[in-house]
């Protein structure tokens, strides 16, 4: 039988899984699940035994990533003309990985989130919902309009336009 402090640690490397879907693989995403371990261990009284730790540890985790976005201001990212074009040998799996993560960090924040707790780590609508505290029509329409976004952008098509035209 598994301890309540056992069942923290197992679920590390799904939420390294996550903090590194969610913000690139990287310092931040461990300091991230690093920050959500921490909480957890803490409030680790405050867990409800016989429901599903890893979504109250991705709730935790949300929760945190949303402070962080909000403290935090809008990262630059300077050009670099001398960066290296992509190894001419490198495979399609690859490429098509890399277009994958783009994309994905393209989308707005809510549907990244919705997205990646659905498709990476098989939370259902019901779960998704009460680790974001939303309700789950609002999962199911940020999942469709994330799919759709994403769908879009990996074939390269244009984006539809947020405002709507009135004649």
């Amino acid at each position: 039988m598994h301890t309540d402090s056992q069942r923290l640690l197992d679920c590390i490397p799904r939420l390294r899984r996550y903090a590194r879907a969610l913000l690139g693989a990287g310092a931040d995403a461990d300091d991230l699940v690093q920050d959500t371990v921490a909480r957890g261990w803490d409030k680790l009284s405050s867990w409800r035994p016989g429901s599903d730790m890893r979504a109250w540890l991705f709730g935790i985790m949300h929760n945190l990533h949303a402070d962080q976005l909000r403290r935090a201001p809008p990262a630059a990212v300077e050009l670099d003309d001398t960066l290296a074009a992509p190894a001419s040998d490198a495979t399609a799996g690859r490429l098509a990985l890399r277009d994958l993560d783009t994309a994905l960090r393209l989308l707005p924040p809510e549907q990244r989130e919705v997205l990646l707790l659905v498709a990476l780590e098989e939370l259902s609508y019901e779960e998704v919902a009460a680790v974001l505290q939303i309700p789950a029509g609002t999962v199911m329409s940020r999942l469709s309009r994330g799919r759709e976004r994403l769908r879009l952008l990996m074939e390269g098509q244009p984006l539809p336009s947020p405002l709507k035209v009135i004649k």
